[in-house]
Formats: structure tokens, C-alpha cells, sequence
């Protein structure tokens, strides 16, 4: 895992980052990545801590070594997809926005963004002033919202709440361009409302086999139903 300041670690599987944050008493893996790597292996090349796993959503390319995990954080509003679409196993333990994760001496805030899911949060590390994972927030990347559980206004509605924060300056987003400051979350903003008010003109192309129209605004790219 690259290191990105003290006690802080990223890998990118496959276009999708995994991090992991050690405090004085244990460690946090965020998400597991697509392609079932070892993330075991991974933690233990950097602390000797007992590590738990907090997953930002359900989407399989963030959840693909959590049976590594006999148990792991999630979102409640994530927890029925998980089991349904992803055949997900493991014990959940649901988070929910404002609650607080100590690793000892790193006090982490979950922070809810429902919009790209129902259930998607983000992590404040709050000595460290960022935001760690998640999809809502990414710069030259492909923001899906097309397909089951993605709601525009909800997610322009989360990032305009998140937006009144000022506990935080940059974010490492879980796609896209590896760190980004607050400053693209108002272009995101402006591009989303654009088009939900059809200002912008999209493309119509395949992904997974099914139909999407990629709307680029710029700063990144939003994948969305053709009907939307």
C-alpha cells in the first residue's frame, strides 16, 4: 500500500482505492476493493493492530475481500442490498451519519451522502481535517447514477448539506483523481442541477451491459438512466 501521511495508506484495485488508517489501539480498513485481493496481507504489512472494516456502500467494487471480515460497518440503509444483490455474507454492524469510530488518538466521523446510494457515507478524520472513500465526490471520474438506488436530488441535497461544513479540506476520493480539495464539490453541484434541468447534452453508451448517458461536466463524468 502507498503511504499518504503518517498512518495512512491507499491501494488502488482496479480503479477503486482501499484505505486504511492506524490509530494507537487498532486500525480501520475502509472498503475491499474489486478483485478479492488480500487485503489481510495488506494490513499486516503496515501495523500489527487488531484492524476493523468499515464499507462507504454496497456496490461490489467495494466490497470484494469482505469475507476477509467476520464482521464489518455499514450503512443500515446499504445492508438489504448487500445481502440481496451482492449475496453478501459476514455480520453487519450499522453506522449511521454522526457517528464516531475512535481508532485512539484518531477520532473518524461517519458522514451520510445518500444520492450515489441510499447508504453512501464518507469519513471525516477530524484531526487531519479530510474525508476519506466514497463515490459522491471525485474529480476526473465516472460518478454512477443510473441503475437501482441512485437519486440525483438526493445527492445534490447531501452534497449542498456537506458543503456547510467547515471541519474538513480535502477529501480522498475512492475513484477518480487520488486527493481533491473541497473546491470541485460546488462544480459538482452545478453540474448535477444541470442536468436534472437538461442544460447539458449527454452521450448515450454501454456499461455492464446495460445503456447509460454519460453527462461530462468537466470536473467528471455522471453515469445516468436514458430515461433521466
Amino acid at each position: 500500500m502507498k503511504k499518504l501521511f503518517e498512518n495512512t495508506f491507499t491501494e488502488l484495485d482496479r480503479g477503486v482505492r482501499i484505505f486504511l488508517l492506524t490509530g494507537t489501539e487498532k486500525a480501520l480498513m475502509i472498503d475491499t476493493g474489486m478483485s478479492g485481493v488480500d487485503v489481510r496481507a495488506m494490513i499486516s504489512e503496515h501495523t500489527s493492530l487488531p484492524c476493523e472494516l468499515l464499507n462507504t456502500h454496497a456496490d461490489r467494487d467495494h466490497t470484494g475481500s469482505n469475507s476477509q471480515f467476520d464482521t464489518f460497518y455499514m450503512h443500515a440503509s446499504e445492508t438489504a442490498f448487500y445481502r440481496n444483490s451482492n449475496g453478501g455474507r459476514g455480520s453487519i454492524v450499522p453506522v449511521f451519519g454522526g457517528d464516531t469510530l475512535d481508532l485512539g488518538g484518531r477520532a473518524l466521523e461517519i458522514i451520510h451522502l445518500p444520492g450515489h446510494t441510499p447508504g453512501s457515507i464518507t469519513v471525516l478524520d477530524k484531526k487531519s481535517r479530510c474525508l476519506f472513500g466514497g463515490d459522491p465526490i471525485q474529480r476526473n471520474g465516472n460518478i454512477f447514477m443510473f441503475g437501482p438506488q441512485r437519486e440525483m436530488t438526493a445527492y445534490i441535497a447531501s452534497l449542498k448539506r456537506l458543503m456547510k461544513r467547515d471541519d474538513f479540506d480535502f477529501i480522498y476520493p475512492s475513484h477518480g483523481d487520488e486527493k481533491v480539495s473541497r473546491d470541485v464539490i460546488p462544480a459538482l453541484i452545478e453540474g448535477a442541477e444541470k442536468i436534472l434541468a437538461r442544460k447539458i447534452r449527454g452521450e448515450e453508451k454501454e456499461f455492464f451491459g446495460k445503456k447509460a448517458v454519460v453527462y461530462d461536466i468537466g470536473v467528471s463524468r455522471f453515469l445516468c438512466d436514458p430515461d433521466k
